[in-house]
C-alpha cells in the first residue's frame, strides 16, 4: 500500500525542518516536500519599537548571518533618513559584508556539505560529519576552519565582535578600521586566497566523479534573482535587481528594490511555516526563482577580480545559457569566497577606511523604506513602515531561504524520484535527498516569518499508529 517516508530532522543545516516523501503502491516516488517546522515572529515583535533600534534587533534573528540583517536594516534606516552615507562608511560596510560571505560560505562548504562528497555518500552517518572530515583529511579541514576564522576576524576587526556587532547604524557606521586591524587582515590574505584556490581545485576534481549528482540535484530551468552593478559586475551590497531565465536571458533589469511588491509575491503553503515568494508576472508557482551564489553568478558578467573572473568563465561553461544545477551552488560559493578575498585585498590599503567621517545625521524624512543587500544565501529585503515618531508600524522581511523555497521543494522531489525505489530504502539514498537541501545552505531561523494561514496540523494517533482525527488551522 502507498506509504510515506519522513526525514526528520534534516541534518547539517541551520534550523529545524523535515522532508516527507510520498510513495505509491509500487514504491515509486509520487511527491516530496520540504517542511520548515519552526516559527519565529520577528516582524511582529519589532512593531512599536523605534526604527533606530532595528540594526540592533534584527541581527538577533540569526547567529550565522547577523551581519546580513545588520547591513540590510541599516540601509533601510538610511533611506528613512533620506541620506547618502559617507563614502568611507559604505566601503567599511562592504568590507564587513565580504567577511560575512567568506565565513558563512566556508561553514557551508567545509563543515556542512564537504563530508558528503569528500568522505562519500555511503560513509556511515556517525562518520559522515566534520569530525570524520578532520580524521580523513586534516589539512583540508584545518584550512577550512582557518578560512572561516579569517572571515570572522574581518567582522571582529571592524565591528568589535564576531557575532552581533553593534556597528552599522542609521546613516553610517560607528568606527573605522584601525592600523592594527588593517595589518592583521592584510597578513592573513595570502593564506585565505590559497585555501579558496585549494577548495576550488578539490571540488572541480569531484565534478568528474559526481556527474549523476550534477544532473539530478535540482537541475531544472528557473528564474534567477539578485543585485548587479550598473556594468553587470557581481554585486553584494548595492546596485539594482535583475531577473534572468534558465536560458540566461535577462527578462527584467534595473529594477528598483523599493518597488519589489510590484514583481515579488509571497504565497503561504499549509505544510510549512516558510513563505514561498514568486515572480508575479508569471504567477504562482510558475514564477519560481532562485537566489544566492548560483543566481548571482548567473547574473554577473564578471566578478571584478582576476582569479575569480577566470573561475567564473569556467563555471559558465557548465550550463546552456544559465547554470541550472543546484549541485553547483557549492562551486559558486567557492568562487564567491575567492572573489571576496580578492576584493578585500584590493581595498585593504585604502586610507579612507580609517576616515573619521563615518555617519550622516538627519531626522525622519520618509515614513516607508526598503533596504536590500546580498546575504551569503541570497537577496535580503528589509521593508519598514514607521509613524511620525519613528516607531515601526509594519515590517516585512523577505529572506533568501524563503525565496528558494519553491526550488528546494522541487529539488528534493527530483532527487527522490531518481534515487528512491521502495520498499527497501538505504540510508545513503535518503542522505542524498537531504544533501539537495544542504546545497542551498538554508537558514531557517532567518526565514520563518509566515503571514496568513499558519501551517498548524494536529494529529491524534491510536495505539497502533493509525490517525484517528486531524485538525488543521
Amino acid at each position: 500500500m502507498a506509504r510515506q517516508i519522513r526525514i526528520d530532522p534534516v541534518t547539517r543545516i541551520e534550523g529545524h525542518a523535515k522532508i516527507t516523501i510520498h510513495l505509491d503502491d509500487a514504491g515509486n516516488v509520487v511527491d516530496a516536500r520540504f517542511h520548515v517546522t519552526e516559527f519565529r515572529g520577528f516582524e511582529r515583535f519589532c512593531e512599536q519599537r523605534p526604527f533606530s533600534e532595528m540594526p540592533g534587533l534584527t541581527p538577533r534573528i540569526c547567529g550565522i548571518c547577523p551581519v546580513s540583517h545588520l547591513l540590510a536594516s541599516a540601509k533601510t534606516c538610511d533611506a528613512l533618513l533620506a541620506v547618502d552615507i559617507p563614502p568611507a562608511a559604505e566601503k567599511l560596510r562592504r568590507m564587513m559584508n565580504l567577511g560575512q560571505i567568506i565565513q558563512s560560505h566556508a561553514l557551508s562548504f567545509f563543515h556542512l556539505s564537504a563530508p558528503d562528497f569528500i568522505l562519500g555518500w555511503d560513509t556511515p552517518p556517525e562518520k559522515r560529519n566534520v569530525f570524520g572530515l578532520v580524521a580523513a583529511d586534516p589539512n583540508l579541514a584545518r584550512a577550512g576552519i582557518r578560512l572561516r576564522q579569517f572571515g570572522q576576524e574581518v567582522i571582529e576587526r571592524l565591528g568589535g565582535r564576531k557575532i552581533h556587532p553593534a556597528w552599522a547604524v542609521p546613516g553610517g557606521v560607528r568606527t573605522a578600521l584601525d592600523n592594527a586591524g588593517r595589518d592583521q587582515i592584510k597578513s592573513r590574505i595570502p593564506e585565505a586566497k590559497a585555501t579558496a584556490l585549494l577548495a576550488l581545485a578539490t571540488f572541480k576534481k569531484l565534478l568528474k566523479t559526481h556527474e549523476r549528482e550534477l544532473q539530478v540535484f535540482g537541475n531544472f530551468p528557473s528564474l534567477f534573482l539578485g543585485l548587479v552593478a550598473a556594468d553587470g559586475t557581481w554585486e553584494h551590497y548595492d546596485g539594482r535587481l535583475r531577473f534572468v531565465d534558465g536560458g540566461g536571458n535577462v527578462i527584467a533589469d534595473q529594477l528598483d528594490p523599493n518597488r519589489y511588491p510590484h514583481f515579488i509575491g509571497e504565497y503561504v503553503e499549509t505544510h510549512s511555516y516558510l513563505k514561498s515568494p514568486y515572480y508575479k508576472p508569471l504567477g504562482y508557482p510558475g514564477g519560481i526563482y532562485r537566489v544566492g551564489p548560483l543566481a548571482r553568478l548567473n547574473l554577473a558578467k564578471q566578478m571584478g577580480t582576476p582569479l575569480a573572473d577566470e573561475e567564473l568563465g569556467l563555471f559558465k561553461t557548465l550550463g546552456w545559457g544559465a547554470v541550472t544545477s543546484s549541485f553547483l551552488y557549492h562551486y559558486a560559493r567557492l568562487i564567491e569566497i575567492l572573489a571576496s578575498v580578492e576584493h578585500i585585498e584590493k581595498m585593504i590599503d585604502d586610507p579612507e577606511l580609517q576616515s573619521t567621517r563615518l555617519r550622516a545625521d538627519a531626522g525622519i524624512n520618509r515614513l516607508e523604506a526598503v533596504g536590500v543587500s546580498e546575504a551569503p544565501r541570497g537577496t535580503l529585503f528589509h521593508h519598514y513602515e514607521v509613524d511620525e515618531n519613528g516607531l515601526v508600524r509594519r515590517m516585512n522581511l523577505i529572506i533568501a531561504t524563503g525565496q528558494n523555497n519553491l526550488a528546494m521543494n522541487r529539488t528534493v522531489a527530483q532527487i527522490a524520484r531518481h534515487f528512491i525505489q521502495g520498499p527497501s530504502i538505504p540510508e545513503p539514498m535518503l542522505n542524498r535527498v537531504e544533501a539537495g537541501i544542504r546545497a542551498f545552505d538554508p537558514c531557517l531561523s532567518c526565514s520563518t516569518h509566515a503571514d496568513g494561514r499558519l501551517a498548524l496540523v494536529v494529529r491524534l494517533l491510536g495505539p497502533d499508529g493509525r490517525v484517528l482525527d486531524e485538525a488543521v488551522r
